[in-house]
C-alpha cells in the first residue's frame, strides 16, 4: 500500500482529497503546512507528497528545498492556487515531479498522482548502468560519478543528465530532455531545462569534467560531448 502525504492548509481540499486517495486504497496522512509534515518525516515515510505551495509555517518550496537536500527520489506533486510560470519553474527547478494548479479536478489528480509513482518505480527496477566514458549512471540507485567521484544530482537532474548519457555525442532537443525530467508534465518550458543543464554542468566541473563535457548546441538542444576532453 503506498503511502500519499497531503500538504495543504485548506482543511476542505485536506479532507476531499484523503477520502478519494483511500478510497483508491492509499494510505494517507494530512498536514496543514510544511512544518508539520517535516516535523513528522521521523515518524512517517510517504511514498509520495501532494504539496501546496502558498502555506504558512514554511511554505512548499521550502520544504522541497530542505528534502531535496537529504531525500533526491520521494516524489512531489505541486499545488499551488496561483497558476503562474514563475511558480511552475521553480517547483520543478527545486525537485518537484509535476504540478497542478488551483482548482483541478481530484480525479486528475489522482491519475497524475498514479503516473508518478509509476514512473519512481520504474526508475527503480531499471538498474543497468549507463556509461559514456569518466560518467557513469546506476538508475536503480540515482547515483551518478565521474571517474569515480559522486555528484549529487536531485531526481530531475538524473533524469536529464541520463537521458543526454543514454545517448552521446547525440543532440537532444530541450522539449525531450524536458519530458525526460519531467514525464508526467505536459506542460514544456525551455527555462526549467536551461536552468537544469546549469546547475549540472556546475557539479559536474566540481567533479573535474572539462566544461566541453556537456555542449550546448545553439538552437537545437544540449549534447554528451566527447568526456576524454
Amino acid at each position: 500500500m503506498k503511502h500519499i502525504a497531503v500538504v495543504d492548509d485548506e482543511t476542505a481540499l485536506r479532507n476531499n482529497l484523503s477520502y478519494a486517495l483511500k478510497q483508491k486504497g492509499y494510505e494517507v496522512s494530512v498536514y496543514a503546512n510544511g512544518q508539520e509534515a517535516w516535523d513528522a518525516r521521523g515518524k512517517v515515510q510517504p511514498d509520495l507528497y501532494v504539496l501546496d505551495i502558498l502555506m504558512p509555517r514554511m511554505d512548499g518550496l521550502e520544504f522541497c528545498k530542505r528534502l531535496r537536500d537529504t531525500d533526491k527520489s520521494t516524489p512531489i506533486i505541486f499545488l499551488s492556487s496561483r497558476d503562474e510560470e514563475l511558480d511552475r519553474v521553480l517547483g520543478l527547478e527545486l525537485g518537484g515531479d509535476d504540478y497542478m494548479g488551483k482548482p483541478f479536478s481530484v480525479r486528475e489528480l489522482i491519475a497524475r498522482i498514479e503516473a508518478v509513482l509509476r514512473r519512481a518505480e520504474g526508475d527503480r527496477e531499471e538498474s543497468a548502468p549507463i556509461e559514456a566514458g569518466p560518467l557513469t549512471m546506476s538508475p536503480g540507485s540515482y547515483k551518478a560519478f565521474w571517474s569515480g567521484r559522486e555528484i549529487v544530482f536531485t531526481l530531475s537532474e538524473y533524469r536529464l543528465l541520463a537521458a543526454l548519457a543514454s545517448a552521446p555525442g547525440t543532440v537532444c532537443t530541450r522539449s525531450s530532455l524536458y519530458n525526460a525530467a519531467f514525464p508526467e508534465d505536459s506542460f514544456i518550458n525551455e527555462r526549467a531545462v536551461d536552468s537544469h543543464i546549469k546547475r549540472i554542468r556546475r557539479k559536474m566541473e566540481m567533479a573535474g569534467a572539462p566544461k566541453a563535457a556537456l555542449e550546448t548546441v545553439y538552437g537545437l538542444g544540449y549534447r554528451l560531448g566527447s568526456a576524454e576532453e
